[in-house]
């Protein structure tokens, strides 16, 4: 059975390290990140464009993500956008 154009499968979550070094996320938040590099993106960034945290804890997505109050506003959004077919446009980043 083909999966569909869009799934919960094709990100993952980025639960931070205890130390939140100084480049990650600076709260107690859960981001997503793709699960497989596109050309044009980054490798090393969340969903919603912050740096990855140097040991991040990685899991799976499940669908109770959407009610989990620790999921980053700004990836939320963006996965409902991406969920519609909606391309979002993150913030500080131009499109040409």
């Amino acid at each position: 059975m083909p999966r569909p154009a869009w799934s919960l499968h094709h990100y993952q979550l980025i639960e931070p390290d205890e130390q939140l070094d100084l480049f990650a996320c600076q709260q107690v938040r859960v981001h997503l990140a793709a699960r497989q590099l596109e050309l044009a993106g980054s490798a090393d960034r969340t969903l919603c464009g912050g740096l990855l945290p140097a040991q991040p804890r990685w899991f799976g997505v499940q669908k109770k993500i959407f009610r989990d109050t620790r999921l980053c506003p700004l990836c939320r959004a963006i996965l409902l956008a991406q969920r519609k077919g909606t391309r979002p446009v993150w913030p500080g980043l131009e499109t040409h």
